[in-house]
C-alpha cells in the first residue's frame, strides 16, 4: 500500500473510531424550554438573567407592557446594566399608539424565537408576568383558562384593525351585546356576568370573525386535550420544560413593592407618564381620540398619576392642594401594584396549576422562595442552576415541595385541593330570589349561604305566604258568589 493510500485508510479508521465513540450530549438529546413566572417585584428577570449566563441562554419577554418602547420604568423593564449582555427579545419594540398583542400574535412570535434560539445552540428562556402570553406558548393549543383571557386563544384568520368598524353592534351597551351572544351562542352566554361587556364582546368577535359560535370551538380545543391526555401525547408544548414560579411571603412582597414604587418614582416615573399624558394631549388637539382601555395606556403608574397632570395643567389648584392630590394619586399606584401582584399569583396558583394538573405535569414547576433577597444565591439561583443541570443530564429532578418551606406549604396545599375540588368550567347563575348574577359555582355557593340571601329567602316565603293567602280569601269569595248567585 502507497504511502499516500496508508494515510488515507488510516484517517478513515480514526473518522469511524471517532464515530463509534461519539455520544451526544445532553443539550443535543433534547430541546429544554425555561420558563419563569411570579408576581411583580418578586425577582423574575434576574433570575432569568442568572440562568441564561449560566446555560448560554437567550431570554424572551412575556410582560405585555414590557413590550412598548420608550418607557422603562413605568413598564418595569430590567435595567440594560443588569442584564448581563444577554439578549432580551419582544422587550421594547412596540410603538406607544400600538394595541398589547393578541394572544395568538404572541404565541406565534415567541415560538418563532425559541426555534431561532435553539438554531443558534443556545437555550430560551420565557420570563413575564402577563401569564396567560407565557401559558399560551407552554402549552398546546386549547382553552388557555376558564374565563379571564382565554378567549384570546382562539384563532383567527388575518389581522382585523377594527372590529367595531366592521360590526358597530361591538359598540354596544353590555345589554345589547349580551342578547346577541344568547341569539348566536347561549352557550357562552350562560357563561359570562351580564355587566362583563369584554368577555361579552370577545365572544361575539369571535363568532363575527370565524362565522362559528365560541363554545363550539371551545368544545374542539376541550376534545383535542382530552384526546391529547388518552394518547398519552402530553399537553406541553414540549417535553423538556422546567417552570420556576418566583415568590415570596405576601406581607414581604407587599412592603417590598411599595418601596419599589418609591424607587420608580426617583427614577423618573413622573416623567414617563407626564410624556404619555402629553402625548395623549396633541392626539386629542388633532381629533384623534385614543383608547385608554387598552394598549400601554392601562399600565400601573400612568392611569393613577393622569388625574394630578389634569389638574396641574388646568392650573385652579393652590400647590398645597395639588401636591395633596400627587400624594393620593401615588398611593393609588402603590394600591394598584399590590393589587396586580396578588392577580398574578392568583393567575399561577388557579389557571396555571390546573392546565398543569390537566397535562399531569404539575411536578414540572417550581417554587423559588424570594422573601429574603439577601439569601439569593442559596434560595433561588443555586437550586434552579441544579434542577436545569438535573434535567440535562437526565436525572432525577428534586420534589418541588422539597425547596423550601413556602413551596411545601403552597404546593401541598393545591395538591390537596385539586383531590377535593375537581375543576369545571365557570357558570353565570341567576338567583330570583335576590336578583343577582353570580359566574362559577364557588361563589354561587357563597352566595347561598349568605345573611343578604337567606333573608331573602325568609322574605321570599311571607310574601308567598301572603299571596297564598289573598288568593285563597279571593278564591273563596268568587266561590260564594257563584253559590248566592245559583240560589
Amino acid at each position: 500500500m502507497s504511502h499516500v493510500l496508508r494515510l488515507k485508510h488510516d484517517a478513515e479508521l480514526g473518522m469511524l473510531a471517532a464515530l463509534r465513540s461519539f455520544r451526544p450530549g445532553p443539550r443535543a438529546l433534547m430541546d429544554p424550554l425555561i420558563a419563569v413566572v411570579g408576581a411583580t417585584g418578586t425577582g423574575k428577570s434576574k433570575l432569568a438573567v442568572d440562568l441564561a449566563s449560566r446555560f448560554n441562554g437567550e431570554i424572551i419577554n412575556g410582560d405585555a407592557m414590557q413590550m412598548y418602547r420608550g418607557l422603562p420604568i413605568i413598564t418595569n423593564q430590567i435595567p440594560v446594566d443588569e442584564r448581563n449582555g444577554i439578549p432580551h427579545h419582544l422587550l421594547s419594540c412596540v410603538d406607544l399608539e400600538a394595541e398589547a398583542w393578541r394572544i395568538s400574535l404572541f404565541k406565534k412570535e415567541a415560538l418563532r424565537l425559541i426555534e431561532d434560539i435553539r438554531s443558534r445552540g443556545k437555550m430560551p428562556i420565557l420570563v413575564g408576568g402577563t401569564h396567560y402570553y407565557t401559558q399560551a406558548v407552554l402549552f398546546k393549543d386549547q382553552l388557555v383558562g376558564e374565563g379571564s383571557d382565554e378567549e384570546d386563544s382562539v384563532e383567527v384568520s388575518g389581522d382585523v384593525p377594527s372590529t367595531s368598524e366592521k360590526w358597530p353592534i361591538l359598540d354596544s351597551a353590555p345589554e345589547v351585546l349580551m342578547e346577541k351572544l344568547k341569539e348566536v351562542d347561549p352557550v357562552m352566554a350562560a357563561r359570562w356576568h351580564p355587566k362583563d361587556a369584554r368577555k361579552i364582546r370577545r365572544s361575539l368577535e369571535i363568532y363575527f370573525q370565524t362565522g362559528r359560535p365560541a363554545s363550539e370551538i371551545y368544545a374542539e380545543q376541550q376534545l383535542q386535550k382530552e384526546r391529547a391526555v388518552l394518547q398519552s401525547e402530553g399537553l406541553l408544548r414540549f417535553d423538556n420544560t422546567l417552570i420556576f414560579w418566583v415568590h415570596a411571603e405576601k406581607e414581604i412582597l407587599n412592603a417590598r413593592l411599595d418601596a419599589r414604587v418609591d424607587d420608580m418614582l426617583q427614577q423618573g416615573l413622573m416623567t414617563e407618564a407626564e410624556t404619555m399624558f402629553d402625548f395623549l394631549q396633541e392626539k386629542e388637539a388633532k381629533g384623534i381620540q385614543v383608547d385608554l382601555t387598552r394598549g400601554v395606556w392601562v399600565a400601573i403608574g400612568f392611569k393613577e398619576l393622569a388625574p394630578y397632570f389634569t389638574a396641574l395643567r388646568k392650573a385652579e389648584l393652590s400647590e398645597e392642594e395639588l401636591e395633596a392630590l400627587k400624594q393620593r394619586c401615588t398611593e393609588s399606584i402603590r394600591t394598584a401594584t399590590r393589587q396586580y401582584g396578588g392577580s398574578q399569583i392568583k393567575w399561577i396558583r388557579n389557571k396555571l396549576w390546573r392546565a398543569l394538573s390537566d397535562a399531569g405535569m404539575t411536578q414540572r414547576l417550581y417554587l423559588l422562595d424570594s422573601s429574603n433577597v439577601s439569601q439569593w444565591a442559596e434560595s433561588i439561583r443555586a437550586p434552579s442552576e441544579q434542577i436545569v443541570e438535573s434535567m440535562l443530564h437526565r436525572e432525577p429532578t428534586p420534589d418541588p415541595k422539597s425547596l423550601s418551606e413556602l413551596a411545601k406549604t403552597v404546593l401541598a396545599a393545591k395538591e390537596e385541593q385539586a383531590h377535593a375540588q375537581p375543576g369545571s368550567a365557570m357558570t353565570s347563575l341567576t338567583c330570583e330570589v335576590c336578583g343577582k348574577t353570580i359566574v362559577g359555582d364557588e361563589q354561587w355557593k357563597i352566595h347561598l349561604s349568605s345573611y343578604s340571601h337567606k333573608r331573602g329567602v325568609k322574605s321570599a316565603a311571607r310574601k308567598a305566604e301572603r299571596d297564598a293567602y289573598f288568593r285563597k280569601r279571593e278564591l273563596d269569595a268568587q266561590q260564594a258568589a257563584a253559590l248566592e248567585a245559583d240560589s
